[in-house]
Order: structure tokens, then C-alpha cells, then sequence
């Protein structure tokens, strides 16, 4: 026995896919993967944003009004008092203090007052004139110094925080300068532990001393994005040289509840602690920030324009005791950030989501078992494509490789919305998902080619067994070999045969089916067409029984010269008079008593598998006897039933009439007391049938018969409904359509009289406007809409439509059996008084 190469088996390749994501596993497409996950797990989960939180926006409105950004910073002192009187808790504002604002009058002032000082004027007879001269300039300094407004209009708020922010990266050695002691005040001092160091920074920008020394706290504004470019994590604490600075979130966040640095408590590499705030953290002291949505067209945060609130439009009462924070969203002022729930977040809003977070407890974790768990994950996985996939069958490999990979987003996405922990799960998950690809790939290309060889020998095994059951007369088992056998010019000849075997035992329609295989090779064969159209002749105009292996009187042949009429049962068969959905329709006589009768047959070994037959047997008879015992004016009369060579039949009261269905048609629709009356009679009908237990369960216009000439109407077809439940057709479907079925009906449930009532409320809508109540693009759809939506208002049809007769459709029409007309009787009776009204 040949030895297969081991890097062509099974097990190498799953290795080799385990490898490959192994090394790929901190590749920027993996990593970028998680992160979409993750982000689609933020969108999952719902979480209330913290109300003590409000923004104050720079938006485009504040920008039109005020002028170009930035503006001057006695502006901002402004809504600093304004927010001081209106006691809020603390302000953040975001915007970066770094430089001076210098105005240019400022510098001119400032060079008269030098000069006035060094000048002889200073000692000048006329002191009075140069101090009150002094006083003028001194005053002007104040009122064009911008920074030093700001800076008094926060010494008396006290409650302003300012932003710094840090050149992260490894410093390569020491500082220029120590930070100023104003920024120094706000390192964190508590920490312990000796794990991973935080994000390290190498250089920092802080506030000018004139406003930062004035600032309550001061706190980093440092983003990290991921790999894709999104903000998703908070760096709570940064490391400068040998000092810990947090965030200004953090910062924001403890100043609310009264504490300041001293009472933040670093533990490095687990986490950051705030007062009872424990916040969890990755060994970076980064939180996975918790991003809120918007909640019922609102977003997750009050904004308010800057400009409303410094005019007066909104009373800062409405920041009492708020953490207000300040800062840009308007268009060309700073830069929007990605986070998962916007493409284009304001930073603004990106630090409400994180005090938020911090306050709330409402951040995502990593758990300290996180990473043995998706190790243990991915061996699993491993270990599936390497060893147990391969020893699967097809079907069942691909049953598990599903399960587990529905498991691994489950998963991921229960730990993030009930539990807000986060798991790294779709390395594994992608590593199934291609390995379950190229093994079944690699699989598929190395059995085609055996495939071929073994086409090959079974097409002359098929050949012969073929031969073999034609000449034993089992003639279809013998065309199904022969259809396994690819067509050439000797395989023609076979079929002849078999097409002339199958005229012989006068079994025209399968002698056409043979032929016409055979002319999808060769139409010109011998006389293939002559043979063709014959046999199409005269399968139209026959009636087979099914596999019974009795060929004498099995078929029949109707005006055939030389050839007597065939009888079924007792009965002549006289005509064809149509074809219904599961067999003909033939015009009959009884010879005995000259009665003209219509017979409708049901070749049923064709339509059931033959482990059901007998019982679809018993069953047609028991239903035959069941309509038979149905005697009413408006019901058509079952006079015998039987079986004739599989082909079951049920003789009938012959009917001059037609159906409904050309009624149903919109240019061609019956007047409306005309189709109340019927529709009356057939209730009376399905009344009277329900009273003896017997449902129809197949109402619709097809199945009643109306007269012009005479006025009779008569429903058909009782008992055959149930027959045809379980019919197994070739194409697979069920005979018949769902657009008259009732919902429990289409749900499979058990069905009482009601179920017709409900049909026939669908046909009485159709007779009156022409269009079905309920419709859809597919079967599907129209079935959803029968059990869930309610029907199209008919006045939008026909908007002439009598109220009564609305009240009565809508009513037969109920989702619900209960509230739908109990009785056939009641139905009638209400259509009648309808009828009456519209008379009157």
C-alpha cells in the first residue's frame, strides 16, 4: 500500500494553519479584527451615562457668533463666572492653555510704562499728573491682559481644571527642567506594586504659570489609539521620569467626589482605585472605556452651545453641582476621534464617556484569566483542525466547525454585554473558519480526480444493471441506470428500446419521457420526433395507474380508433374535462342508470412514497366517506369512490357550472349583492359541515362552482385538502397555495371550522376587489404576512366598499380563532343582513 507524504495529510495542514495564526496572532489585520468585535459588543450592550455630567460645546453656532477660534481668553473667564454662579461642581475644559495670549495694545502699554518709569518725567514737579498718568496704563494693562482676566476669574471659581498633555515615548535620559510645582501638586503618590510601568512620556506641555498655578487640578489629555486608529482605552496614569500623573478624566472624576491626588491609589500593572472606585485596568493602567449611544433620539449627554449659555439663553442653574466640561466640536477645530460607536467623536465627548465610565464602574476588563482562557481557546481549535476534523464526515465536520464557531461569537458577545469582560476570541474563530475552508478544499481536489476514474467504471455497471431490469420488465428502475450512464450513440439505441418497451405496456407518458431524454442528444435519432409526438399524443389523453405491476386495463385511451372506452369502476369514462393538481378530471356515466357523473381521479403510488401509501389509502377513503355522508344544496354530491390500478377516483354530481376564479379578476368581478349571496350560501354549506365534523380546509374560489344560468353554487372538493397534506410531489412542494390559509393552519396547528371560515373571509375580500389580502414576494413572505401582519385595508383597493361589508371581511379575517365568526350560520346570517342594508 502507497504511503502518503505527510505534508499532504490531513493533520500537517491543520498544523500548519494553527502556525500561521499563531505567528499572525499580533498582526495589525488580526488585532484590527478583535477591535471590530469589540466594538460591535460596545454597540451591543446598554449602559445609562452618568447625569451629573454636562457639555459645553465651541460649536459652529458659538464660532458664527463670537468669532474665529480661538477666541480671547477673556471670553472664557466670562463663562467661568457664569458657571461659578451658577455653582457648578467642577469645569473641564479641553482647551490647551500652552502659550500666552498676548494682545498687541498690551505690548504698547507695557513700553510706556518702562519708559515712564526711566524717564525725567518721573521726577517731574507735577507728581499728581504722572501717577494719575500711571494709574491710566496700569488700568489699560488689565484691560487688554486676557490671561490675567482668565487667571482671576479662576482663582475666584476655584473649581476649573486645565489639561496637559505628554510626548509619550522611552526618555533616554533626564529632563531639561523639573515641572513647575503648580504641575508637581498633581502627581500621584500612592502607588505600589511592582508590575508593568504605565505608558512612559518623554516630554510634557503644561498650562502657562499664570493659569495653570490658578487651576484646582491638572490632568493629562493623552490619547492611544489601537492599531485601526480608534480610541477605545483611557490612559488613567502616565509615567514622567520617576513621577505618575493621571488623567485628566481621573482627575475630573475625583475632584467631583472631593478627593485629589492623595487619595488616588495606583497598584502597577492591575489597576487604579478612587476613594470606593475600583477601576480595572490592562497592565498599562489603561481602562477600555465604556462609549455610551444615544438613547431615544437624544444624545448620551446634555450639549449645550457655548454662545446660548454665555448670552443668557440657558440659565446656568442647570449646571448645579454638574461636572461641566468644555470644549470643541464645531468643524476645523481639533480632531475627531474613531471610537465604536462614531467615526468622528470630539474629544470633548470622548472625555464625558470616560468620567462617565470611572464614575459609573461601567468599563470593559480584560480578567487576569483572559489570556490563559483564549490560549486554552486556540489549543482546542488547534487541536480540532489537526486531529478530529480530518476523521469527520463531511456533514458532521461541518455541523461542529459551526457550533463551535457560533459558540466562539456567542461567547465573546454574552461576556460583553452581561458581564463587561472582553475576550480575544476571534484568532480562534478565524483560524477555524479558514481551516474548515482549505481542508474541505484540499479534500474536494483530491477526490475529483478519483472521482473521475470511478465515473467511469459505474457508468458500465450502470449499463448493465440497466439491461439487466429491462429484461425483467422493470422498466423504471431500468431508465434510472440508464440515466446515471453519460448519452453517446450506443446508449441511444439502448433507449430506443426502452421507449418502445415502455409504448408496449401502453405507458405513453413515461415512453415520452424517454424519448424526449433522448432528444436533448440527438432530436434527429431515427424517427425520434414521429416517436415523440405520438407518445405526447397519447399520454395526454391516458390515465396510468402507478407501480402495481398490472398492465391490463392500466391505462386508458380515450377516441382512439379501434379501441373501447375504458371504465373505472362501474363508470364509463366519456371525456376529459380538466386537470386538477394531482390528477384528471374525467366526464363519466354510469351505465346501470344512465347518471352523468363527474370523476376525479389521483394516481396516489405516483404522489406518496410507497412506506405511506397504504396509509394515504385508508385515508382517502375514510375522507370520501366522510364527504359522501355531506348532504346540502350548496355542497356537490359524492356518489362512489374506489381504486383501479393505484389510480384512486372519486365519482361526483356532474357540475354545468364554473368556478370562481374568473370572478376573482378585476375587470371581470360579479356585483356585489351576487357575490354576498354566494358567499352566503357557501357559509350556510361549511355550517352544515362543520356540524358533522367534517372541515374542508381548502376554501378558496377554485373550489366553488357557480352556474349563471341556474344560480347554483356548490363548494367541491371536501375531504381532498387533508389527503394532499402530506403529498410528496416530484419538485418537492406541497400541492396548493398558502394565500387562503389560515395562520394556524400555516403553523401546523389543529384545525376547526373557523379555519374555514377564515378562507373564506380571504376568497369573499378577492371576489369583491379583485386582489388577494395578503401577497409577497416569496412564499416566505406571504406566509409571515398571513400569521403576523394584518391585511391590506380593501378600501384602499375599492374604496367603495360598503362599511358592513368591511366589518365582515375584517372580522372572517382575525389573527385570532376567537375572534373570528364561531359558525358558518353566523357568517351567513351577518353577510345576509349586510345584503339587506345595502337593499334598503
Amino acid at each position: 500500500m502507497k504511503k502518503m507524504l505527510f505534508w499532504k495529510a490531513d493533520w500537517f495542514v491543520g498544523l500548519l494553519v494553527a502556525l500561521l495564526f499563531l505567528f499572525g496572532a499580533n498582526s495589525d489585520l488580526m488585532q484590527s479584527l478583535e477591535r471590530k468585535a469589540y466594538d460591535l459588543g460596545v454597540r451591543a450592550s446598554s449602559r445609562i451615562p452618568s447625569d451629573k455630567i454636562a457639555v459645553i460645546a465651541i460649536d459652529d453656532q458659538s464660532i458664527a457668533n463670537l468669532g474665529r477660534w480661538p477666541w480671547p481668553r477673556e471670553i472664557q473667564a466670562r463663562m467661568l463666572d457664569l458657571l461659578a454662579a451658577g455653582h457648578a461642581k467642577v469645569v473641564g475644559n479641553t482647551s490647551l492653555f500652552f502659550e500666552p495670549q498676548t494682545d498687541a495694545g498690551l505690548a504698547y502699554i507695557n513700553k510706556i510704562s518702562a519708559f515712564l518709569d526711566s524717564s525725567a518725567l518721573k521726577d517731574s514737579a507735577d507728581q499728581a499728573d504722572v501717577e494719575q498718568l500711571r494709574g491710566l496704563l496700569q488700568e489699560a494693562a488689565q484691560h487688554l491682559d486676557n490671561d490675567q482676566k482668565l487667571s482671576a476669574s479662576m482663582a475666584r471659581a476655584n473649581d476649573m481644571l486645565l489639561p496637559m498633555f505628554f510626548e509619550l515615548g522611552q526618555p533616554q535620559g533626564r529632563p531639561d527642567q523639573p515641572l513647575p510645582a503648580y504641575v508637581q501638586q498633581n502627581s500621584l503618590t500612592n502607588v505600589s506594586g511592582s508590575g508593568p510601568q504605565p505608558i512612559p512620556a518623554a516630554g510634557a506641555l503644561v498650562p502657562i504659570p499664570v493659569l495653570g498655578s490658578h487651576a484646582l487640578a491638572i490632568g493629562h489629555l493623552n490619547a492611544t489609539p489601537d492599531v485601526d486608529g480608534g480610541i477605545r482605552t483611557e490612559p488613567l496614569v502616565v509615567s514622567y521620569f520617576d513621577q505618575y500623573y493621571p488623567s485628566l478624566s481621573l482627575m475630573l472624576a475625583a475632584k467631583s467626589l472631593n478627593l485629589g491626588p492623595n487619595d488616588i491609589q495606583v497598584s502597577l500593572g492591575q489597576g487604579v482605585r478612587l476613594g470606593n472606585l475600583s477601576i480595572a485596568t490592562d497592565p498599562a493602567l489603561r481602562m477600555h472605556t465604556y462609549f455610551y449611544a444615544d438613547r431615544d433620539g437624544k444624545p448620551a449627554f446634555p450639549v449645550d452651545s457655548f454662545y446660548d449659555v454665555l448670552t443668557g439663553k440657558i440659565p446656568t442653574e442647570k449646571y448645579r453641582d454638574k461636572i461641566v466640561l468644555i470644549g470643541a466640536t464645531a468643524a476645523g477645530v481639533g480632531t475627531p476621534q474613531v471610537t465604536p460607536i462614531s467615526a468622528g467623536m470630539a474629544p470633548v465627548l470622548t472625555l464625558a464617556n470616560s468620567v462617565s465610565s470611572i464614575l459609573k464602574q461601567d468599563f470593559f476588563v480584560e480578567p487576569s484569566w483572559g489570556f490563559a482562557a483564549e490560549s486554552a481557546i486556540f489549543l482546542v481549535v488547534a487541536l480540532y483542525l489537526t486531529l478530529l476534523l480530518p476523521r469527520l464526515k463531511a456533514g458532521i465536520g461541518a455541523t461542529i466547525t459551526v457550533v463551535l464557531f457560533v459558540a466562539l461569537l456567542v461567547t465573546h458577545f454574552v461576556l460583553m454585554t452581561t458581564q463587561a469582560m472582553w475576550l480575544q476570541l476571534m484568532l480562534p474563530a478565524s483560524m477555524l473558519l479558514v481551516g474548515h475552508l482549505l481542508l474541505t478544499t484540499k479534500h474536494f481536489l483530491l477526490t475529483e480526480k478519483g472521482k473521475l476514474k470511478s465515473d467511469a467504471d459505474s457508468a458500465e455497471s450502470n449499463r448493465m444493471l440497466g439491461l439487466a431490469f429491462q429484461g425483467q420488465g422493470q422498466l423504471d428502475i431500468a431508465f434510472d441506470k440508464f440515466r446515471k450512464v453519460p448519452v453517446d450513440d450506443s446508449l441511444m439505441d439502448v433507449l430506443y428500446n426502452l421507449g418502445l418497451d415502455f409504448e408496449r405496456k401502453r405507458q405513453f407518458n413515461k415512453a415520452e419521457s424517454v424519448f424526449r431524454y433522448m432528444a436533448e442528444y440527438n432530436p434527429g435519432f431515427r424517427d425520434l420526433k414521429a416517436r415523440l409526438a405520438q407518445s405526447k399524443a397519447m399520454a395526454e389523453t391516458v390515465i396510468l395507474g402507478g407501480g402495481s405491476g398490472k398492465t391490463n386495463a392500466s391505462t386508458m385511451v380515450l377516441d382512439k380508433a379501434g379501441v373501447s372506452k375504458p371504465m373505472l369502476g362501474r363508470y364509463e369514462v366519456e371525456k376529459e374535462l380538466g386537470k386538477g393538481a394531482m390528477g384528471v378530471v374525467y366526464l363519466g356515466k354510469d351505465p346501470k342508470i344512465s347518471r352523468i357523473v363527474a370523476i376525479k381521479t389521483m394516481a396516489l403510488s405516483q404522489e406518496f412514497e410507497a412506506d405511506e401509501l397504504e396509509e394515504v389509502k385508508a385515508r382517502f377513503f375514510r375522507e370520501a366517506e366522510t364527504a359522501g355522508r355531506l348532504n346540502h344544496p350548496n355542497i356537490v354530491t359524492i356518489y362512489d369512490a374506489g381504486e383501479e390500478h393505484d389510480l384512486a377516483y372519486i365519482a361526483m354530481e356532474f357540475l354545468k357550472g364554473k368556478d370562481l376564479v374568473p370572478y376573482t379578476k378585476p375587470d371581470n368581478l360579479l356585483p356585489l349583492p351576487k357575490v354576498l349571496d354566494i358567499v352566503a350560501r357557501v357559509a350556510d354549506a361549511l355550517g352544515y359541515a362543520h356540524t358533522l365534523n367534517v372541515v374542508h380546509r381548502d376554501i378558496k374560489p377554485a373550489n366553488i362552482m357557480y352556474d349563471p344560468d341556474s344560480d347554483a353554487v356548490k363548494v367541491t372538493d371536501f375531504g381532498i385538502a387533508r389527503i394532499t397534506d402530506s403529498s410528496k410531489t416530484k419538485t418537492g412542494m406541497v400541492l396548493g397555495t398558502p394565500s387562503y390559509m389560515s395562520p394556524e393552519q400555516l403553523a401546523g396547528k389543529k384545525i376547526e371550522g373557523q379555519s374555514d371560515l377564515f378562507s373564506l373571509g380571504v376568497s369573499l375580500y378577492q371576489l369583491v376587489c379583485g386582489k388577494l389580502p395578503f401577497e409577497g414576494d416569496s412564499m416566505a413572505q406571504l406566509m409571515f404576512r398571513i400569521a403576523s401582519e394584518p391585511a391590506t385595508d380593501i378600501l384602499t383597493v375599492r374604496p367603495d366598499v360598503p362599511a358592513c361589508v368591511v366589518a365582515i371581511i375584517d372580522k372572517a379575517l382575525s389573527k385570532q380563532v376567537e375572534g373570528r365568526y364561531q359558525t358558518g350560520n353566523e357568517m351567513a346570517d351577518a353577510i345576509r343582513q349586510c345584503a339587506a342594508g345595502l337593499q334598503g
